[in-house]
């Protein structure tokens, strides 16, 4: 039986259940897996995409909606939306001929987790922040 202690997350009040950023480093994994949605997100028209997707009415967007709003051409936009699926962020079905987008917001709040401070940091920085970066 091993003898190293057992560490139970989120017992501390700052972590959670998932270490943020700040908290704990990231092992070589999980910054693999966090590379390739940062990557995704790294583009200006897939920024855009789902920008589009998120803010949509209802919930969802048919991709005949989205192509318009770009000087790119379809299968462009397509490969786009490809990628922000690969990366989990977005999920889609097909109707008819048309393909449905919609937010994974499972995706996006796990990124959120990640990039927020612990609150006594967070609160730190805006009761003395002057607009520099700390």
């Amino acid at each position: 039986m091993s003898k190293q202690e057992l560490v139970t997350l989120g017992q501390d009040g700052i972590g959670g259940c998932c270490p943020t950023l700040l908290t704990a480093p990231l092992d070589e994994s999980r910054a693999v897996e966090l590379a390739k949605v940062f990557k995704a997100l790294g583009d200006p028209v897939r920024l855009r995409l789902l920008s589009m997707i998120a803010s949509r009415d209802g919930g969802e967007i048919c991709v005949c909606d989205l192509t318009p709003a770009f000087d790119l051409s379809q299968p462009t936009i397509s490969h786009h939306l490809k990628l922000l699926r690969q990366a989990g962020l977005i999920d889609c079905e097909r109707r008819g001929t048309w393909v449905y987008y919609w937010l994974l917001p499972e995706m996006t709040d796990k990124l959120a987790g990640i990039l927020t401070r612990p609150g006594s940091q967070a609160r730190q920085s805006l009761d003395g922040a002057t607009g520099s970066a700390r």
